[in-house]
């Protein structure tokens, strides 16, 4: 791999199309996209509201282990795999998610692949792309502010200023600003209260944005977002406050996917961004069924390892947008696994087949986890040139042992050329109708044993823990009729524990819930685990410290 590049090197050097151009490919006629410049732009609602009911294509999720510092790249096979299959003569569509620009700013860098695998433009994508996040940040924080307007004005909701739920967002890692105390200055400025901000991924109304299917149940689901509550408990919702039109409003545009393309010129939707870690991890269900009647193939992708993002597009996506998946592909790579099987990241340049043996544990427990879905899978070993054949036999045939392939896949380096193994591979699974999609849990399971649900048959737990202050909220969303609704556990994405240390396939720990929180509008009750914080913070050296524009005004260190 040496001497190709960087991938914003190789992302600069693209042969783009018009953008236009790539909506052709599609259908779409240019009077239903909004261009913005000439290499992006979005699709029009009444084109989208057209294609419902048409036939559709295959759905194929893209997932992968547990993270590590050695990289598994699975943005990156999500990409190359949309690539292959349209190499191999299929018509493949990408949906990925936006980028934040708090892992962009922070450490874990951007979200459009890498290499010879990477959709375009890549800075737009990075940044502020077509404004949706600064829209979703926009009508979040406007709700916030008619909050305290309102109560300023004389409450006449009666909203309990000890209760209001409803946090403020901003789409950067701010520590600083996880708890805070407003309204301080005098009577002008309103009633002092404790509140906080989240990071906008993390909002109610970034998930509303990814799993509303039209304008009108987006201002539905605005509407029932609950700010607060009464002192007898009765909640006050958006809509109380009159906010879901003007919310609705700003987010008019954002709702619209983003058409853009691969570096090969193929077809990416790139639509809404929520973390996988602190929300649902998926791209919207508007970007996904819109591919999926555009396309043969759909390929989309869920954040992080398959512990968190997978169980929350099968148990949370999948349920409330009635999608099927066809088949799923897991990412892995050598190093990573060996750095499960415990060698440091200065040692992963050395051959290591019995890490890599006992580091597959953690690829063994998600190829198990998703085949409790009934959804089929193979695994990507997503190649490093230091990769030794040892080692990548010690994977193959480990994975053939749990009855799955194991397909090397060279599409950082070689583009679809280096992918099409994986993509003949996922069209024989999509197209062998062994697919038999269940979600883990029903919806009439109580909140709590959905909680163990996931714990103790994904995460491999022995228990869940909970405070009664805890219990007893659930109980009152369930007495409130939110019973049915799925569960979001915000877990930390480096472990299937909530210790972030204990990699490889831990076993027998302890899942401590701290908190709930009722996301009425988008569908979901949030559980809130260990450390995790739906505020990060920035790392001691944040890549912004690394990132400029050089003396011909081009960005460098993005990535």
């Amino acid at each position: 791999m040496a001497g190709i590049g960087s991938d914003i090197e190789i992302a600069r050097k693209a042969a783009k199309r018009p953008i236009m151009e790539i909506g052709a490919k599609l259908g779409i006629p240019p009077e239903q996209m909004i261009p913005y410049g000439h290499d992006k732009a979005k699709i029009g609602a009444a084109f989208i509201a057209a294609q419902k009911g048409g036939p559709q294509g295959k759905l194929i999720l893209v997932t992968a282990i547990n993270p590590t510092p050695a990289g598994e790249g699975k943005t990156t096979t999500t990409v190359g795999l949309g690539d292959g299959l349209n190499r191999i003569g299929k018509r493949a569509i990408v949906c990925i998610r936006e980028a934040s620009l708090g892992p962009c700013f922070g450490v874990k860098g951007g979200a459009a692949g890498g290499g010879y695998a990477q959709v375009i433009p890549m800075e737009d994508m990075n940044l502020h792309f077509t404004g949706d996040f600064h829209a979703i940040t926009a009508a979040h924080n406007l709700l916030a502010a008619m909050i305290d307007n309102h109560i300023y004005w004389g409450n006449e909701l009666d909203l309990d200023t000890r209760r209001i739920t409803w946090r403020r967002a901003m789409d950067m890692n701010d520590r600083a600003l996880r708890d805070i105390v407003t309204s301080l200055g005098g009577v002008a400025n309103g009633f002092p209260r404790e509140g906080g901000f989240d990071i906008t991924v993390a909002s109610e109304v970034m998930a509303i944005l990814c799993l509303a299917t039209d304008l009108e149940d987006l201002e539905a689901r605005l509407g029932a977002v609950i700010v607060g509550y009464r002192r007898d408990r009765t909640p006050v919702t958006a809509s109380d406050l009159k906010a879901d039109g003007a919310m609705a409003v700003l987010l008019k545009d954002a709702m619209q996917p983003n058409l853009v393309q691969t570096l090969e010129n193929n077809p990416a939707f790139v639509h809404g961004g929520p973390f996988a870690n602190i929300a649902h991890g998926c791209n919207s269900v508007i970007a996904t069924t819109t591919a999926l009647s555009l396309g043969e193939y759909v390929v989309t992708e869920a954040g992080f390892g398959a512990d968190l993002g997978a169980e929350k597009f099968f148990d949370i996506k999948c349920r409330k947008a009635g999608l099927k998946p066809d088949a799923a592909v897991i990412v892995a790579t050598v190093r990573a696994l060996k750095m499960n099987g415990g060698v440091a990241k200065e040692d992963l340049g050395h051959e290591d087949v019995a890490a890599v043996v006992r580091g597959a544990a953690n690829l063994g427990r998600h190829i198990e986890n998703v085949g409790k879905f009934g959804v089929p899978v193979v695994v990507a070993i997503n190649h490093f040139s230091g990769d030794t054949e040892a080692e990548i036999a010690a994977i193959k045939a480990y994975a053939l042992g749990l009855g799955t392939d194991a397909i090397v896949c060279r599409h950082w380096a070689e583009g679809s050329a280096g992918i099409t193994d994986l993509a003949h591979a996922v069209v024989k699974l999509a197209e062998g109708g062994t697919a038999r999609f269940t979600p883990l849990y029903t919806d009439a399971m109580p909140l709590f044993e959905k909680m163990e649900t996931v714990a103790k048959s994904i995460y491999h737990a022995a228990e869940v823990t909970a405070e009664p202050a805890v219990r007893d909220e659930l109980a009152r969303f369930e007495a409130a009729g939110y019973g049915l609704l799925p569960v979001c556990m915000a877990k930390t994405q480096y472990s299937f524990s909530t210790d972030p240390h204990l990699r490889g396939a831990p076993e027998g720990h302890s899942v401590h819930v701290r908190e709930v929180r009722l996301s009425a509008g988008a569908g979901f009750v949030v559980a809130i685990t260990g450390e995790i914080m739906t505020m990060p913070g920035l790392p001691k050296s944040p890549a912004a410290e690394r990132i400029y524009l050089n003396e011909q005004g081009f960005i460098e260190g993005l990535f």
